[in-house]
Formats: C-alpha cells, structure tokens, sequence
C-alpha cells in the first residue's frame, strides 16, 4: 500500500510493517546506511549478477548522448551514472537519502578515475533540489518502492524534465510465469535474509527490501501511477519473466 492509497494518509508500509508517515524516510535512510559498504556485493550475490545485465539494459533503452544531462534518482552507488558515461551520455547527477550510499558511490568514481561529469546530491526525492525543466533524462532504479509517497516522487521528477524528456524506471515486479514465482518467493524469503546477515552483516535490513519488493504495486497500477503524475506514452516491459520490468514515460 502507497501511502496515496492510504485512506487517512496517516501511515505507510515499512516491508509488511505499517509505520507513520513521518517515521519511513529516517528508517528508509537508515537501512541504506547500514547497508551501503557491502550493497553492490550483495547485489552480485542476490540476483547472480542479473541486475548488472537489467542495468545495462535499461541504460541502452536511453540511447545516451553527450548533449543530454541525466538525473538519478536514488542513485546511491553511482551503477546507472557510471553506464550512462560510459555509453557517451554527457553530465549526470546522482542524487540519493543514503550520504553513506553517495560515499561509496564518490570512491568508486574516485577508483574509476571518473573526476568529472557526475554530482553526488544528497536530497529526498520528494523535494528535488533541481529548477523546473532542467533534466533531459530522469531515473530511477531500484529505488521507487522505498519513497514514502511514490506519486509524489514520480511527479517531482516530472517537474524537473524538460518538455520532450524522458523518465525511466527500474523496480521489481509481479512475477508472470507461475513456476519461477514460486522459486522466486521461496528463495527470496528463506535465502536472501540469510546472505544479508552473514554477507550484508544486517539480517534486519535484508528483510526489509524482500518485504519492500512485495509491496511494491504490479506492473499495470505502477503505470497507471506514472500517468496520474502526468507523464504521457507511459509503457512497460517485463524483464526475466516479470522479476523486473522496465517503465518508461514522456514530459510532453
């Protein structure tokens, strides 16, 4: 449940939790903190490498240029900012709650000898700290499910495109083929908890981000979300057989 389905507007969902309002940002935040030296391996680790191939799938559909600038929105360790450079993109801002995350992400532009063309932000995604129609491209990858309001978000970012720009996201998805969905429950939820406390050091965190991807809405209402944010030619496609999907939409 978003907190725009809520009915009182008062709570949101924390994993399978019902938290305040208030309170999800800092728990949010604190988790990627808790987590952030040891992220990009467990993601290695969690999806056997494939957010590696669903990234570089999702930064292609972006066909980058060097005269278009890219926000990333909840861009932590810098994964979608560093492929959009290295396909010819031109300037990036990556923009993140988590300052440890944005910390991890500034050593490894720093080990990649990448000095220039990247920003680190530090910022909530509800309240961007961009001016209106400056961005010519707008992301969001893996991070959707973890914002307290997504309608919110999803128009803030509509904000800062500039008219004919385009926003792209990357979350998981509602599982289509029924086998692989029940693999994928049992593995998500007795496996991945497990890495997290002997790998990621914080069981707790872990547990949060399968729960997170549970409740995060289906592909058609995640869509429908962009569209009452006022993007235009909003469409989907469902990579390995729904565990992801990409979504794109037009400031028109």
């Amino acid at each position: 449940m978003t907190r725009a389905e809520n009915s009182d507007g008062d709570t949101t969902d924390f994993g399978f939790r019902t938290v305040a309002v208030k309170k999800k940002q800092d728990l949010v935040r604190n988790v990627f903190d808790s987590v952030a030296s040891r992220y990009d391996l467990m993601n290695d680790l969690m999806s056997g490498g494939l957010h590696r191939l669903w990234k570089r799938d999702f930064v292609a559909a972006l066909r980058p240029t060097s005269d278009k600038a890219l926000l990333d929105v909840a861009g932590g360790t810098g994964d979608i900012a560093f492929l959009w450079g290295n396909k010819g993109g031109g300037p990036a801002i990556v923009c993140d709650i988590s300052a440890e995350m944005l910390m991890v992400g500034r050593d490894r532009a720093i080990d990649r000898a990448k000095l220039r063309g990247i920003d680190w932000v530090c910022s909530n995604a509800e309240q961007l700290p961009l001016p209106d129609r400056s961005m010519d491209v707008v992301t969001i990858a893996f991070g959707l499910r973890n914002v307290t309001d997504k309608l919110a978000v999803l128009t803030e970012m509509r904000r800062i495109l500039k008219s004919g720009g385009k926003f792209q996201c990357l979350e998981f998805g509602a599982v289509s083929v029924p086998l692989l969905g029940k693999l994928y429950d049992r593995y998500s939820f007795s496996m991945l908890p497990k890495l997290g406390a002997v790998v990621g050091r914080d069981r707790e965190s872990y547990q949060y981000l399968v729960e997170s991807i549970r409740t995060f809405p289906p592909q058609p209402v995640c869509a429908a979300m962009m569209r009452d944010a006022g993007f235009a030619q909003v469409s989907w496609r469902d990579m390995t057989g729904g565990v992801v999907a990409l979504y794109s939409g037009w400031r028109i």
